[in-house]
């Protein structure tokens, strides 16, 4: 019963710091955010606490464990005995994995399956929820691809979106993680099967946020309510289309190397400097007596009420906060990474609420990334794009520690 109470105040915590940013409080729709919110409940119960709900996520997840071990026959044959050392696990085994994970998307992509799933799933949101067809689709995208990627299954409509349906695919964005990097995670020693509900989580948590702190306009609300829903194509346009099933898992491994190019310049960088950072704070620390003075423990400090509201124990707080900070200064892999290694430290509980509370794209970085992103797809909307990046992060990181809020209330 503590865990549900504990919950219910970490919702109301997360709920309440959206409503006071929100730009039109008088706006904001009771059923959007009700039905938003008992879909994540009923989700999170059936996936976490049900008998076969849980059987149902663990057998997703063995399935997604079967496909990571089929990868591992091509890492073996292009890496060899490079990939037996546990030194080389992560360069080797885990990064790599995401190419064949970006590859089998684009294969999904191209057979048309990924495109019904999509619309499946944000046609169902749109008629439950009573948001607009386009935010509703770029949010059921978001589960699998990334948050570069969502957007162009909507892109005809980014131009001329209001901008609580702008803002709404921006949260979107910054709430979820993409598919194929999920399963890098998991080898970083982050339990799959809270990944995966993590990511199903992320859309109504992304659209429950999005609404308070911008909700859609009176007017449009009336007119998804009278109107039939508006018909959209999410098809690949032709010019884009790869010719074939084999240049479609090659333009998906293609886009994997980048990613993993990205991935491992960026953790080259941030653990470094990171490194550096934390020299220099040991440094000035020991000045005062602090030795052991580092941004982790800075971070730690300052977030750990947030953490224990959502649930986390307060013996608990400042170590898991670190990770939380560590995201939204840094990103997400960094943040994992670190858990990764002491995730087995930590009560089950806290493990799992950390697991959903990382589990989003939401870091400064990421602000910059959107712009680029949506910039290019819609030029004339760069400047909305660039004016609501800062909410659209918070709004995002809202999202996460929602979902771990909830969470935490079926361990």
């Amino acid at each position: 019963m503590i865990n549900i109470l504990w919950g219910l105040l970490g919702i109301a915590t997360v709920l309440g710091i959206a409503f006071l940013l929100s730009v039109k409080k008088k706006e904001i729709h009771v059923r959007t955010i009700g039905l938003a919110l008992l879909i994540q409940i009923t989700f999170a119960f059936l996936t976490l606490k049900s008998t076969t709900g849980r059987a149902a996520l663990e057998g997703l997840s063995n399935l997604v464990q079967n496909v990571i071990g089929y990868a591992s026959e091509g890492i073996s044959f292009l890496f060899g005995p490079l990939v037996a050392g546990d030194g080389n696990i992560f360069a080797f085994q885990v990064l790599t994995i995401i190419i064949f994970f970006s590859s089998m998307i684009s294969i999904l992509y191209y057979l048309g399956i990924m495109q019904w799933i999509i619309k499946t799933l944000g046609g169902g949101l749109s008629r439950l929820l009573q948001t607009t067809r386009p935010e509703s689709l770029a949010a059921a995208a978001n589960i699998f691809v990334g948050h570069t990627e969502a957007p162009l299954v909507v892109r005809p409509f980014i131009k001329k979106m209001n901008e609580s349906e702008l803002f709404a695919i921006m949260v979107g964005g910054m709430g979820s993680v993409s598919g194929s990097i999920l399963v890098g995670y998991s080898l970083l020693g982050i339990p799959l099967e809270y990944l995966l509900a993590a990511s199903f989580m992320a859309a109504p948590s992304s659209l429950l946020i999005a609404k308070m702190i911008f909700p859609l306009p009176a007017e449009v609300r009336k007119s998804i309510a009278e109107g039939p829903a508006e018909e959209i194509n999410i098809d690949m346009a032709e010019d884009e289309k790869p010719a074939n099933i084999i240049d479609a898992a090659a333009s998906g491994a293609s886009t994997g190397v980048k990613m993993v190019l990205e991935i491992a310049g960026m953790l080259l960088a941030f653990v470094s400097l990171i490194a550096l950072i934390n020299g220099l704070f040991g440094a000035v620390g020991g000045l005062f007596g602090m030795e052991d003075l580092t941004l982790e423990l800075i971070l730690g400090v300052i977030l750990s009420p947030i953490a224990f509201l959502i649930g986390v124990p307060w013996e608990e707080a400042v170590r898991a906060a670190q990770f939380i900070g560590q995201k939204v200064v840094i990103n997400e892999f960094v943040a994992f990474a670190g858990l990764g290694e002491v995730i087995d430290s930590f009560s089950a509980k806290t493990a799992m609420i950390l697991s959903f509370a990382l589990a989003g794209f939401a870091n400064f970085g990421s602000i910059a990334i959107q712009i680029g992103a949506l910039g290019s797809l819609a030029p004339e909307r760069r400047n909305d794009v660039s004016r609501l990046g800062l909410r659209a992060m918070i709004g995002g990181t809202l999202a996460s520690l929602l979902n771990a809020a909830i969470a935490g209330m079926f361990i």
